[in-house]
């Protein structure tokens, strides 16, 4: 590791902390989530992010706080595609507005724990295979193409291969046991729905992570910034989905924004070795790419569709 593993262990007891404060303090009951409530954890997250970016301009130099900064705006806008999975998946599968806190908690406490390890087995075949960064740009250049030609998000959770599998081991009930992920019917240990939830949550993720971590190692390497910049982009993504659930169908231009990011992020990776591009473009790019999409999803409006719904089991 680049840095000391004092400020590793420094920054996930901070994570963590805040994660136990979250869950056994704030949401110590189930409830659903007010929007007053999720703007106020919105910008508890914003605002801590900042404060860290700031604290990296003094404790390491302004080029790594730039770094951080471009990257977690980069993390915080391709993890906003993330909330339009959660809604799919919760719509389809019916959760309970009560219950959803729960599963976002534990779908991004792994989704932390996969990305740690994504982001350094990243790093290491990057320093070790040079030319994979040209690997990791043309599929960033495909992705963006290729979302940007997507006219729907559709998410089938009946085709996801981790939960056929773990419904081969593990028995589901069709009914939910209250905040419970797991249960028991005449004696016999069962799956909720809710943990069917959970897994598709996480796997969709994994699914993110692996078009978001090579966007992000484009803009640096260093592991630490790279995954604190993830880490604060991931632990807002629960607040700011209970924000924006009731609105995200009005950008439905987004994926236009979010495809040019990708596909810029790609193409600084396959011309790095000619030219680099230097971080300040990178952010203002990123900003304008985002404004101009949320821009035109606002004045240019569409009309909604309805929700697809889990099919009934038996």
């Amino acid at each position: 590791m680049e840095h000391s593993l004092t400020l590793w262990i420094i920054f996930n007891i901070f994570i963590v902390a805040m994660l136990i404060v979250d869950l056994m303090v704030f949401n110590r009951n189930e409830h659903e989530i007010t929007i007053k409530e999720s703007l106020i954890w919105t910008g508890v997250w914003i605002f801590l992010a900042c404060v860290f970016g700031v604290g990296i301009y003094f404790y390491m130099d302004p080029a790594s706080s730039l770094d951080y900064f471009t990257g977690y705006l980069i993390e915080k806008s391709l993890s906003v595609d993330n909330i339009f999975v959660f809604i799919l998946v919760f719509s389809y599968f019916g959760v309970p507005a009560k219950y959803q806190h729960k599963v976002l908690f534990w779908g991004i406490f792994g989704a932390l724990v996969l990305r740690f390890l994504f982001i350094f087995l990243g790093v290491a075949l990057i320093e070790r295979f040079e030319w994979i960064v040209y690997i990791f740009g043309a599929f960033l250049v495909y992705t963006g193409i290729k979302m940007a030609f997507e006219m729907e998000k559709e998410v089938h959770p009946e085709r996801n291969p981790l939960l056929k599998l773990t419904r081969k081991f593990i028995p589901v009930t069709n009914k939910f046991d209250g905040p419970h992920f797991l249960t028991r019917v005449d004696g016999k240990l069962m799956a909720t729905p809710l943990f069917v939830v959970l897994i598709v949550i996480e796997t969709t993720d994994v699914v993110f992570a692996i078009d978001s971590i090579p966007a992000i190692l484009a803009i640096t390497t260093d592991e630490f910034l790279v995954y604190s910049s993830n880490a604060f982009a991931i632990l807002g993504l629960r607040a700011l989905y209970f924000a924006l659930n009731g609105v995200m169908k009005l950008f439905h231009y987004l994926h236009y924004g979010l495809a040019a990011i990708l596909s810029f992020v790609g193409i600084k990776m396959l011309i790095a070795e000619f030219y680099h591009v230097p971080t300040p473009w990178a952010l203002g790019f990123v900003g304008l790419a985002l404004i101009a999409s949320i821009s035109a999803s606002i004045f240019f409006p569409k009309e909604d569709k309805e929700m697809p719904k889990a099919p009934e089991e038996e």
